[in-house]
């Protein structure tokens, strides 16, 4: 599977292809049941194309340490914010809270994940 980890290119493709389709679901007037649909399997594309960059990676890399797990963490987090947008959205419930946390922890995401050996130095 040295196409999912040799670059990041999978993974970054699968999670911009993610937010675009967040972005077009959550602010939308109305339910997008079939975008939300194909949503949840980028998820799934997402975990996987991140998980696997983090066991190949994490042990080569030593000075990020603690940081790939941090990332990890947070990439969850990320995914479980924006399923609550969603979920809440359709359900008329307030979503200003998870809008919040999901903009500081997607932030957070990005630093970590574009700070790190395979990713940006910056």
């Amino acid at each position: 599977m040295d196409f999912l980890t040799s670059t990041t290119h999978m993974h970054i493709t699968t999670w911009v292809i993610a937010l675009i389709l967040f972005f077009i679901a959550a602010l939308s007037g109305k339910k997008m049941k079939a975008v939300h649909m194909i949503l949840r399997v980028m998820y799934i594309l997402v975990i996987v194309t991140g998980l696997s960059l983090f066991l190949e990676w994490r042990d080569k890399i030593t000075e990020s340490g603690m940081n790939y797990d941090m990332k990890v963490l947070f990439g969850i987090l990320v995914i479980g914010f924006m399923e609550m947008v969603l979920v809440r959205k359709n359900k008329g419930k307030s979503v200003n809270m998870f809008w919040v946390l999901f903009g500081i922890v997607l932030l957070i995401t990005l630093y970590l994940g574009l700070s790190m050996g395979i990713g940006v130095n910056f």
